[in-house]
C-alpha cells in the first residue's frame, strides 16, 4: 500500500531544491519546469530554483543568498554526477556560513537525461529529487574529523616530475624525501638529447635541476631504493625503504607523491623486422646515436657505415587495434597514443637532415600528431628540409624485409595514401621505429595502497579536469607520465600541480576529513565482532576491551581516519549498533518511502 503525503508529518527544516538545466544536457529531455513546479509542493520544501548551469558562479550565488537569508537551512542539488561537484557545492555553502554537510545531490542527468527523455525522464527526475528531499530533512550538520598531519612529503620516482615535485614542494618549506630505484636521477631525460619543439639540451636542464635538488637543505635523496610496504592513512603515512648495500628505513610522512615515470615500449621479436636485422632500431636508440655522434661528414654513420636513407615508421607500440594489431606476449594492446612520439621523430628528422644533408629520410605515418605550441613548426621544417612523407593506413602496415639491391640492407613496401594508394617499395640502410610508451610496472606499490590503475595501465586520477592529479586515497597525488603520456614540459606542469595539492593539505598540521565514517552505539554493541571480519580496511575497525557500569567488555571501536564510510560493517551487525554517519540506515528508508509513495501520480503534485 502506498503511503500518502498527507499523513507526513509538518515539516521542520526548510529544504531549498536548485534544478540544473545543464545547458540543455538535462532541459532537452526533462521538463525541468514541470519538475520545479511538482517539487516545490513537496512538505519541507522552501524553495524551487532553476538555472542554465548551477555549478556557474550565478547558479551558486542562488543558493548562497537563499541560506543567508534564513529561507533555508537544508539543500538539494538536482544536476550531473556528484563525483563531478559535489565539492563546488559544499563549497558554496560553506562560503554562506553554513555547514557543508547540509547538503544532498541528485543526479538527473547520467541517471535520467541520458537515458530517458520524455515524460518518464520527468517523472524520473521528481523522483529522484523528492527522494533526496527525503534524506535532507534529516541531514544534521557534521563535524569533519581532524587528524594530525606530519609536515613531510614522500615523492616515490627521481624523473623529471619527481624532482620537479621536490623542488616546489621543497620551497614552502615542507621537507621532502625522493626515492629512486635507479642508482641516479633523471629517469628519461638522461637518454634524451635535444628537447622538441625548443631544441634546448636535456643534459643542461637535467643538471641545472639536479644542483638545485641537492642543494636544498630540506630534500633528502635515496637512489637505489624501493618500497617494500606503505601502512598509514593521510598526515600519518609509514613507508618501509630498502636500499641496495644498506639498512632498511622507516620512513613517516604526511603525503605521497607518484612520480614512477613511464618506460619506452620495446617491440616485440619480428614487428617490423625488430630482433631480426641489427639496422631495425627504436627511436630510443636513434636518439641516442645522435646525442654520441660528433661526425663532421656529411652522412650519417651507423656501425661504421655510411646510411644513405632512412626510413621512419610512426605508431610502433600505440594506437594498436584488437583484431589488426599482434600484442606482445601476455600483454594487453595499447590502444592510447603515446602523444609525444610524432613531434620526437620529426626532431630527429631535422637533426639528421640539417647534420647529415646526404642522408635521405622517409617518414610512414598514420597521423601526425603535433598537438604542443610550436610543435607543428618541426613538420613545416622537416617539410622545408625534403623529409617524405608517405601515409599508411592501421589495417595496411608497412612491411620490412631484405632488400634485393646490393647498395642497401632494406626495401620497405607500402601501399601510400598521398598517391592514391599506389604500392611503393622504399630502399633502406637504416629502419627507425616510432615507439611510444607504456608506465613503468608499478603493480607492487599500487596494491599496497590500494591505487586505481586505467585500462591501459596507467595510474587513473579521479577525474581529468576537475582533480587531475589526485587518486581516490586522500593525500596520494600523480606527477608525470605515471598516469599519461606527456613531454618534459607537462611532466612538469604536473607536477607543479602535484606539488601545490601535496603542500595545501600539509600546510596547517592538520587535515580535516568528511564525516562520512561509521560509528558505533557503545549501548547496542555487543562485541561480536562482525563487523571487523567484513572491514575492508586493516586497522578502521577493532574491538577493544571497556569498562562500562562496573564490566570488562569488548566493544567495537572506529579509526575515523582509516573508515573507507562503505557501511559493509552496518550490514552485518545485527544488533543494528553501528551505522554510517551522514547515511545512516533511517535516511534510506525515507528515499525509498519518498519513491514508493509515488505522491507525483496523484493530484497532490499534479502541474
Amino acid at each position: 500500500m502506498r503511503k500518502n503525503h498527507t499523513d507526513k508529518t509538518p515539516k521542520t527544516d526548510k529544504v531549498g531544491v536548485y534544478i540544473c538545466h545543464c545547458g540543455g544536457n538535462i532541459s532537452d529531455h526533462i521538463d525541468v519546469e514541470a519538475v520545479r513546479n511538482r517539487v516545490e509542493k513537496i512538505p519541507g520544501v522552501a524553495v524551487a530554483r532553476t538555472d542554465m548551469f548551477m555549478c556557474s558562479d550565478p547558479g551558486q550565488e542562488k543558493i548562497i543568498a537563499d541560506l543567508k537569508s534564513g529561507k533555508i537551512d537544508r539543500v538539494v542539488v538536482a544536476s550531473c554526477a556528484p563525483s563531478l561537484h559535489e565539492t563546488t557545492f559544499r563549497g558554496a555553502i560553506k562560503r554562506a556560513g553554513a555547514n557543508p554537510f547540509i547538503y544532498e545531490h541528485a543526479n538527473i542527468r547520467e541517471q535520467v537525461s541520458w537515458v530517458h527523455h520524455g515524460d518518464p525522464a520527468t517523472d524520473k527526475a521528481s523522483l529522484l529529487i523528492a527522494s533526496a528531499v527525503a534524506k535532507a530533512k534529516q541531514l544534521k550538520p557534521l563535524i569533519p574529523i581532524r587528524v594530525e598531519a606530519k609536515r613531510h612529503t614522500t615523492i616515490i620516482g627521481g624523473g623529471i616530475a619527481g624532482i620537479k615535485t621536490a623542488l616546489d614542494i621543497a620551497q614552502t618549506g615542507i621537507p621532502v624525501t625522493l626515492i629512486e630505484h635507479s642508482p641516479i636521477l633523471g629517469g628519461r631525460l638522461n637518454h634524451l638529447d635535444r628537447l622538441a619543439p625548443s631544441g634546448e639540451k636535456a643534459s643542461h636542464i637535467l643538471q641545472e635541476l639536479l644542483t638545485q635538488v641537492f642543494n636544498h637543505t630540506a630534500i633528502t635523496v635515496h637512489t637505489d631504493s624501493r618500497v617494500e610496504s606503505v601502512s598509514g592513512y593521510v598526515g600519518d603515512f609509514t613507508l618501509e625503504i630498502s636500499q641496495k648495500n644498506h639498512d632498511k628505513i622507516t620512513l613517516d610522512t604526511g603525503a605521497i607523491v607518484m612520480a614512477t615515470g613511464s618506460v619506452p615500449y620495446t617491440p616485440f621479436v619480428g614487428e617490423f623486422g625488430f630482433g631480426q636485422y641489427q639496422n631495425v632500431i627504436t627511436l630510443s636508440n636513434l636518439i641516442s646515436l645522435l646525442k654520441a655522434n660528433n661526425s663532421s661528414k656529411s652522412v650519417l654513420e651507423v656501425n661504421g657505415k655510411p646510411i644513405k636513407n632512412i626510413v621512419m615508421i610512426h605508431c610502433v607500440g600505440s594506437r594498436q587495434i584488437p583484431g589488426i594489431h599482434k600484442p606482445k606476449a601476455n600483454e594487453p594492446l595499447n590502444e592510447y597514443c603515446s602523444r609525444t612520439c610524432c613531434a620526437a621523430m620529426l626532431n630527429a628528422s631535422n637533426q639528421i637532415r640539417e647534420k647529415f644533408p646526404q642522408t635521405g629520410i622517409y617518414e610512414m605515418y598514420r597521423d601526425i600528431r603535433t598537438y604542443g605550441r610550436g610543435q607543428e613548426e618541426l613538420y613545416t621544417r622537416a617539410s622545408a628540409n625534403k623529409v617524405v612523407f608517405m601515409r599508411y593506413q592501421a589495417d595496411d602496415l608497412p612491411m620490412v624485409s631484405k632488400s634485393e639491391h646490393p647498395d642497401y640492407l632494406f626495401q620497405v613496401q607500402i601501399k601510400d595514401g598521398l598517391t592514391f594508394n599506389e604500392q611503393m617499395m622504399v630502399p633502406a640502410d637504416l629502419v627507425v621505429l616510432g615507439t611510444g610508451i607504456e608506465p613503468g610496472d608499478v603493480s607492487d606499490i599500487a596494491a599496497m595502497m590500494k591505487l586505481p590503475i586505467g585500462t591501459d595501465k596507467f595510474l587513473l586520477e579521479v577525474h581529468p579536469k576537475l582533480r587531475p592529479v589526485e587518486v581516490p586515497i586522500t593525500g596520494v597525488f600523480l606527477a608525470g607520465t605515471c598516469q599519461a603520456p606527456m613531454d618534459a614540459g607537462e611532466a612538469c606542469n604536473a607536477a607543479g600541480a602535484a606539488a601545490v595539492k601535496a603542500a595545501a593539505l600539509l600546510s596547517k598540521g592538520y587535515i580535516e576529513l568528511d564525516p562520512f565514517v561509521a560509528q558505533v552505539d557503545l549501548d547496542k554493541c555487543q562485541g561480536h565482532g562482525a563487523c571487523v571480519d567484513i572491514c575492508l580496511k586493516e586497522g578502521a575497525l577493532t574491538l577493544v576491551e571497556m569498562n562500562m557500569d562496573g564490566q570488562t567488555l569488548k566493544k567495537a571501536r572506529v579509526t575515523p581516519a582509516y573508515c573507507l564510510g562503505c557501511g559493509a560493517c552496518a550490514a552485518v551487525c545485527p544488533e543494528g549498533a553501528i551505522d554510517i554517519n551522514g547515511w545512516a540506515l533511517k535516511k534510506y528508508e525515507a528515499m525509498v518511502d519518498a519513491i514508493v509513495s509515488d505522491g507525483f501520480a496523484s493530484n497532490e503534485f499534479a502541474v
